[in-house]
């Protein structure tokens, strides 16, 4: 599961399962004229509440998160998981909403309990729950909380592609590199170079090296070679799916925001991107990407 893919939204939704967990531990009423000594019950000695409200609302963020989380969101009868959070969401506000109005269900029917009213447990409990199934609705609609929830770590000095480290085994400046600059492998300082006779002797002090012909030409007639295309690391302000290189219209893997993917290959107007397993395709929506 990946939590750099979690929108604001989702940051929202999951302090509204937090605050209706607190809740649920609160008063579901209070009596006027009860002194502090009334025991009064909390929403976990209420079964119909417990359920209703408390466990659904909990229920539903929870399959909302995951959803979001998961490279590839399960599906239940045609629904994914996040479908069916919002739903829970839904149902926890209306039975809160319920709850408000007849804290104590059918008992007050009968009379002489109309001092009972909505405790500090069943407010929050609504406040919770709106919050709740407003973020899961309103995330998908509103920009403001599609934005990624953690920011994007930048990359520590991204590399072209296939690239490796200056300095290793094998590379200029390597330790225990023989070879130096110009001189052909296995040469030494004061060795025939090559193209002179067996037994000939460099330049001597003084003297001026023939050069060939074509080094002295001015550098100005040299043409500059052709701009070609650098790889970089991007992420993704919303996930996107990634295409197949072979143009087919299935995804092969959606990028989620919060994760940084090196572009290898300019394909038009898309880029041609690697994932961290080493899959590549075709990023064709390549609007707001952020490049490290």
């Amino acid at each position: 599961m990946n939590i750099r893919s979690l929108t604001r939204g989702d940051g929202v939704v999951i302090g509204a399962a937090v605050l209706l967990l607190i809740a649920s531990f609160l008063d579901i009423y209070s009596v006027e004229g009860a002194g502090d000594s009334a025991d009064i019950p909390s929403a976990w000695g209420s079964g119909p509440l417990l359920l209703s409200v408390t466990l659904a609302g909990i229920i539903g963020a929870a399959l909302i998160v995951v959803a979001r989380g998961l490279p590839q969101v399960p599906k239940i009868a045609g629904l994914d998981l996040g479908q069916f959070g919002i739903a829970f969401t839904v149902f926890a506000a209306w039975s809160a909403l319920g709850n408000i109005f007849d804290p104590v269900g059918g008992l007050d029917n009968d009379g002489g309990l109309s001092t009972i009213s909505a405790g500090t447990g069943l407010i929050l409990s609504l406040i919770a729950t709106l919050l709740l199934a407003g973020a899961a609705v309103a995330t998908p609609l509103v920009p403001a909380l599609k934005g990624p929830l953690l920011p994007a770590p930048k990359p520590a000095a991204p590399q072209p592609y296939g690239a490796q480290p200056q300095g290793g085994y094998g590379y200029p400046g390597a330790p225990g590199a023989q070879q130096q600059a110009g001189q052909p492998f296995g040469g030494q300082l004061g060795q025939p170079q090559q193209g002179q006779p067996f037994g000939a002797q460099g330049p001597q002090p003084g003297q001026q090296q023939p050069q060939p012909q074509q080094a002295q030409a001015p550098q100005a007639q040299q043409q500059p070679p052709a701009a070609e295309f650098s790889p970089f690391w991007f992420a993704v302000p919303v996930p996107r799916p990634l295409y197949g290189e072979d143009g087919s219209p299935t995804p092969i893997a959606e990028l989620a925001p919060g994760t940084w993917y090196l572009a290898v290959e300019q394909r038009g107007p898309g880029l041609v991107a690697q994932t961290q397993d080493g899959r590549r395709g075709v990023l064709q929506d390549t609007s707001g990407i952020q490049r490290g």
